[in-house]
């Protein structure tokens, strides 16, 4: 599977995936971030039941605290 991520192709294992097991794939799991799937936001509550197609553009920001 090719997906688009923060601009950049990245090819994964796998036939399909959902947010929350992109998120895993990634070492995301737990840890706050911000998710758009082709331009719409996709809330946290939604990540284990919103499936990612092949060719998914996608943008993935984490959320750091610091001052």
């Amino acid at each position: 599977m090719t997906l688009i991520l923060n601009g950049s192709p990245r090819t994964f294992e796998g036939d399909s995936f959902t947010v929350a097991t992109l998120l895993a794939a990634l070492g995301l799991t737990g840890k706050p971030v911000v998710v758009e799937l082709d331009r719409e936001p996709v809330f946290p509550a939604d990540y284990a039941t919103t499936d990612v197609p092949d060719g998914a553009n996608l943008e993935i920001v984490t959320i750091a605290a610091g001052g």
